[in-house]
């Protein structure tokens, strides 16, 4: 008798899910059903696959839903966030459990006591970041607890980013992931984290400003801008009494300063529609956001109203995206600047079919143990193989399907709404991501606290 595995949302980032689901069919006698509103786009040899069901799903469809969830033994939700609800309401009704990549919403919280009483296991936050992050950081916290010691400092960065041999524009960046929240990334109030025991807040003109440096080994140099609440993981971690907790997201040296020149222009506002932004031609765009000039022309205009020189790196960076070209258009309607800007983006920074993509992740921990301050920095670097096998759907996935199949055969059995920050999760999913490459280096080095060049009272 096989196990079936309902996948909800067959996009961007499940083929690793659900060739990693194919692969153990036959062995662990499980049956994969594929709900999505486009079956028809899912690759032939998943959908010849005698171990798999592909169905239309529509999951506002509430009969259609239920149906197809009632006939699975676990449900893995990979539609975007806000969609997880339905689904979630329906597996606590229909008695399933379900696997999510994305964040614990206040909806899905609301229904841990009765998950618990049901005995179900809703795990959510294991995909990369949230996901990988939460389960490397609490393997080395865990052990720096277990030999005594005190976590005083922690830090940790990821990035989607471009792999070495495909890195093409002068940008070193191209979309591996939804392009909206790029654009969109650090918007909806100010970067919160702690410094040093003091608490910092970043408002969003200025986040691409405070940017931290970091070199990975074999790879070079990266920067980070803070996510926008480090202290959301505080209790979760444990880390009350960390004096230094800070999260953000990694780039190539030099994208954040650039990123700076479309937030202060304000092309990536979301919160009002253009006219006539259909047809408008990238210049257009452009000239919108610059004062009029009877005399300069919208470059002249940028790069007075940006303070560029000519001869700055950053006017070429402008000039890659063809802001001023005439003939290239915009063919979405009543667009936001954001969407609108999002759209010129796609257009230089889509992968394409032979490019790689890559995933960085790095932790700095900072710990006392019998008196001395110890470091550990700990990276990992993840190379795609092409355009449908990226890095970003290897490790966003990966840790996915395997907390499921751990979940099927109880290996994980906690139940609750939860996030794998406990060991019985988290060893043998890390453990098995090493036989995929998907593996940390760490290196031991010396504490430096958060700024060793800083004041000695520390402000």
């Amino acid at each position: 008798m096989s196990r079936n595995i309902l996948v909800i949302g067959a996009g961007k980032s499940t083929s690793y899910l659900l060739d990693y689901f194919l692969e153990k069919s036959e062995e662990e006698k499980l049956h994969l059903t594929i709900g999505d509103l486009n079956p028809e786009n899912l690759p032939q040899h998943i959908r010849d696959h005698k171990n798999c069901t592909a169905n239309h799903l529509d999951i506002q469809n509430e009969e259609d839903r239920k149906n197809i969830i009632s006939r699975s033994n676990i449900v893995v939700s990979m539609l975007p966030a806000f969609l997880h609800s339905k689904i979630a309401a329906d597996c606590v009704a229909l008695k399933k459990h379900l696997v999510t990549a994305s964040y614990v919403s206040d909806t899905l919280k609301a229904l841990d006591e009765e998950v618990k009483q049901k005995g179900l296991v809703f795990m959510n936050e294991v995909g990369l970041d949230p996901g990988i992050d939460h389960m490397s950081a609490m393997q080395i916290i865990d052990r720096i607890r277990d030999q005594g010691g005190k976590i005083v400092l922690f830090e940790s960065f990821c990035g989607g980013l471009v792999a070495p041999e495909s890195d093409t524009n002068l940008w070193n960046y191209k979309f591996t992931w939804n392009p909206r929240n790029v654009v969109l990334a650090g918007q909806g109030g100010a970067a919160k984290f702690i410094q040093e025991g003091t608490y910092k807040y970043v408002p969003y003109h200025k986040l691409f400003r405070r940017t931290e440096f970091f070199d990975i080994e074999g790879y070079g140099r990266f920067e980070g801008y803070a996510n926008r609440d480090s202290l959301n993981y505080r209790e979760a971690y444990g880390l009350q009494d960390a004096l230094t907790l800070y999260r953000g997201t990694m780039r190539r040296t030099g994208f954040s300063k650039a990123w700076n020149m479309f937030v202060q222009l304000g092309m990536t506002d979301d919160s009002y529609r253009l006219e006539n932004s259909e047809n408008m031609s990238y210049r257009e765009f452009t000239n919108l956001f610059l004062p009029y000039s009877p005399t300069d022309s919208v470059e002249l205009k940028l790069r007075h109203y940006l303070k560029i020189d000519q001869d700055d790196s950053m006017w070429d960076k402008v000039l890659e995206l063809n802001l001023f070209d005439q003939n290239k258009t915009i063919p979405l309607k009543n667009a936001t600047p954001a969407q609108a800007l999002q759209y010129i983006l796609e257009d230089s920074w889509t992968l394409k079919d032979s490019d790689k993509d890559m995933i960085v992740m790095y932790h700095k921990f900072g710990y006392e143990l019998d008196g001395q301050k110890h470091q550990i920095d700990a990276n990992m670097v993840v190379i795609g193989e092409n355009r449908t096998h990226t890095a970003m759907a290897k490790t966003v996935g990966l840790p996915v399907a395997i907390a499921t199949l751990a979940i099927l055969n109880k290996k994980i059995t906690t139940p609750g709404v939860q996030i794998p920050i406990k060991k019985e999760v988290y060893e043998p999913i890390l453990k098995e991501l090493k036989t995929y490459g998907i593996d940390f280096k760490e290196y031991e080095v010396p504490y430096l606290g958060y700024n060793p060049d800083s004041v000695s009272n520390g402000e």
